[in-house]
């Protein structure tokens, strides 16, 4: 069963959440810019529940 993402934009603790890793290797991801694409809302980084689903999608292919 896949599991159902927010409506609304997630937060660095929401994706860490969702793929079970620390919150610092979302931050890792953003710096090295290899993670799921993000956006800031003043100091807030926060991502698109459909740019993640993508991201993730796109592992899954790279390791088919």
């Amino acid at each position: 069963m896949k599991r159902q993402l927010p409506s609304r934009y997630l937060t660095p603790m929401d994706v860490a959440d969702l793929l079970d890793v620390p919150v610092e290797t979302v931050y890792q991801w953003r710096r090295k810019g290899t993670g799921p694409r993000g956006f800031r809302v003043g100091r807030h980084l926060r991502f698109d529940p459909d740019d993640v689903r993508a991201w993730v999608e796109s592992l899954m292919e790279g390791a088919a």
